[in-house]
């Protein structure tokens, strides 16, 4: 899990020199969890033997999302086939795909009475389909065990694997997300065994396929990227006809990953908010704590009012 050292979670990171730590300013420091109703997500997590990017992923918003039982579930094991330089999810041999993993989502679904599931996986390479058959059955199975459930998928790139998409889209989950990361001048770094195009691909397929599917992208900031580099990106997700955008603060999990380049200020989020918005998407979250699952419920039933209102969310 997200305790065990660098090292052993990630042996193709293991020879890197570590990169400096740079001390973190107020805005971005959180609580450390401790409620009642967190440790009861946990337990129900650990019974139904399912993991979670929130823990996986080490994020800053633990504690304030698993208090209010609202935990992300990460599908298809826990071992990565990507390296990515920004992620703290393990990379290794896969896990063996368990069949019976969709029956224990829509099983936690149903204990934390959720009214919006956010679903996300590792990559997996080694699958024919990369895991698109397991996200439908694991749409297909939270339908039938809570039909009021509104599902958001959070898939890999499923590069190279053709009708992968297509199979996800048909089991008609409410949100598909796929997150850029960040600008395409980074990817050799930050995330080498992806292609910026295909993923911006990716996002425009779903459109094609399902134009009333929302769709969702998301982006890390402090990673050295330039200000015109993110404006470029917000245009191309644009083109791609992408709902909504998400914006957020890297935080480096471990000194083998990723070196942060600086903390960028809340003003700084503010004002590239307020740039997403001109340039079309119906609804942008951007602050320093800003995940791709945070507050998704919330930001769901809002893009729904957004779409009905035929405007943009300020």
């Amino acid at each position: 899990m997200s305790e065990s050292p660098a090292s052993l979670r990630h042996p193709e990171k293991a020879n890197r020199p570590d990169s400096p730590a740079l001390r973190k300013p107020d805005w971005i420091r959180v609580k450390a969890p401790m409620s009642p109703e967190y440790h009861e997500t946990r337990a129900l997590m650990r019974r139904l033997k399912l993991n979670t990017v929130c823990e996986e992923a080490a994020c800053p918003n633990i504690g304030e999302c698993w208090t209010h039982g609202h935990a992300t579930v990460m599908i298809l094991g826990a071992v990565c086939t990507r390296a990515c330089a920004f992620c703290n999810v393990a990379t290794g041999k896969p896990d063996k795909l368990d069949p019976h993993e969709p029956a224990r989502v829509a099983e936690a679904v149903a204990a934390l009475k959720l009214t919006h599931l956010v679903v996300t996986s590792v990559d997996r390479d080694d699958l024919d389909d990369g895991g698109a058959a397991h996200f439908a059955e694991m749409i297909r199975r939270v339908r039938e065990a809570a039909p009021g459930v509104t599902i958001e998928v959070l898939t890999p790139d499923f590069l190279r694997k053709a009708g992968a998409v297509e199979t996800v889209v048909a089991a008609r989950p409410d949100v598909y997300n796929h997150n850029l990361e960040t600008v395409p001048r980074l990817y050799p770094t930050i995330r080498p065994g992806a292609r910026y195009f295909a993923s911006l691909r990716l996002l425009q397929r779903v459109k094609e396929i399902d134009p009333r599917m929302f769709t969702k992208s998301g982006l890390m900031v402090g990673l050295g990227e330039e200000r015109q580099e993110i404006h470029q990106v917000m245009d191309d997700l644009r083109e791609a006809d992408v709902d909504f955008l998400t914006i957020g603060q890297y935080l480096q999990p471990t000194p083998k990953h990723a070196a942060i380049a600086r903390f960028v200020p809340p003003d700084e989020f503010e004002g590239l908010r307020r740039i997403a918005l001109g340039k079309g998407f119906l609804m942008v979250s951007a602050s320093p704590l800003t995940r791709s699952s945070y507050h998704a419920g919330d930001d769901f039933a809002r893009l729904r009012q957004a779409r009905a209102a035929g405007a943009s969310l300020a």
